[in-house]
């Protein structure tokens, strides 16, 4: 198999070939088709998580047909189409599990973190965490759905079901979120960074009723906001911008520091609330909704090799929607 490698935090990833990797005990092997690139591969690359394993190879949210199958794996078949999540394994067993809140297991592993990802040719799951998808929709279309779209949902559903709703940062994530609220009969209101014409008009060319920088007041008080972007100083803003009783959602897995602020903009009993990774009860409901829904997720394909352009583009910001790397 080939694939990019971290090898060392804060280095470019490097082209490697590796030897075939074997399916363990409830494990699948995949056969990768297209892996998108996340801005949590960003924060991996950097170093901006705590713990990384290294070397590694980045990347979560893979699209793949299955061709070879560990013991004690039952539900999945060798050429069937699945999904790999950003939630890899979890130890089923600490207590956060057995209150089926899973995302936050004491001892779990993540793809393209601490297991191996898609950012190659093949990649080992376990197939307890890897969605099957069916036959419809193109693989590079989907990818983006695995982390983009399921964090985007856990958040979605966190905020409630507030119909105005503001969205911080309209990146991959944003893009797929709107398209969701709109079809729920939401009202989006997209937040981008100051003078960002070209991601206002992509919002409102997919429905939003308002854009503009987050440095503005939207017209109208939000029933509640998720934040996408990595910004800190945006959570004051955010507060401001949502009604009495309202809820800003923390989207992302890192966050600048957010800065002092009057306590007034919580008071009221507004909530500032974090999502914390996935379910799989959460790749369930969205991923079999999201055919309904008719989601059309705007991507830009990389060749596997061309991966460290792929991360330089996302920093500057230089596409819209999302990227996927295509072996």
């Amino acid at each position: 198999m080939q694939a990019m490698v971290l090898n060392s935090i804060g280095s470019a990833l490097e082209w490697t070939q590796l030897p075939d990797p074997q399916p363990g005990l409830g494990e699948i092997r995949v056969a990768i088709s297209a892996c998108g690139v996340c801005r949590t591969d960003l924060h991996v690359v950097d170093g901006e998580l705590s713990e990384p394993k290294v070397p590694i190879i980045p990347g979560h949210e893979i699209v793949g047909r299955i061709d070879a199958i560990g013991p004690g794996v039952q539900g999945l078949s060798v050429g069937e189409r699945v999904g790999v999540p950003w939630l890899g394994h979890t130890c089923g067993v600490c207590p956060y599990c057995l209150m089926h809140r899973e995302n936050l297991c004491d001892r779990p592993l993540f793809t393209g973190y601490t297991r191996n990802g898609g950012y190659a040719t093949a990649t080992i799951a376990d197939a307890r965490f890897a969605f099957p998808l069916g036959e419809i929709g193109e693989d590079v279309a989907l990818a983006p759905l695995l982390c983009a779209g399921l964090i985007g949902w856990r958040s979605l559903t966190i905020a409630g079901e507030g119909k105005t709703l503001g969205l911080y940062g309209f990146g991959a994530a944003a893009h797929i979120v709107a398209q969701v609220a709109k079809w729920q009969g939401r009202s989006v209101f997209a937040f981008t960074r100051p003078g960002d014409v070209s991601s206002q008009a992509f919002a409102s060319s997919l429905g939003a009723v308002w854009a503009g920088g987050s440095d503005e007041q939207p017209p109208e008080p939000l029933d509640a906001a998720i934040i996408f972007a990595t910004v800190g100083e945006l959570v004051p803003l955010a507060l401001k911008a949502v009604r009495k009783g309202g809820r800003v959602v923390c989207a992302g897995i890192h966050m600048s520091d957010i800065p002092s602020f009057p306590y007034a903009l919580l008071w009221e009993e507004r909530a500032l609330l974090s999502v914390a990774n996935l379910t799989r009860q959460d790749g369930i409901e969205f991923l079999h909704q999201a055919p309904q829904i008719g989601i059309v997720t705007k991507t830009t394909r990389y060749p596997l090799q061309q991966a460290n352009q792929a991360l330089a583009d996302l920093r500057a910001g230089r596409y819209e929607g999302a990227a996927v790397l295509v072996p």
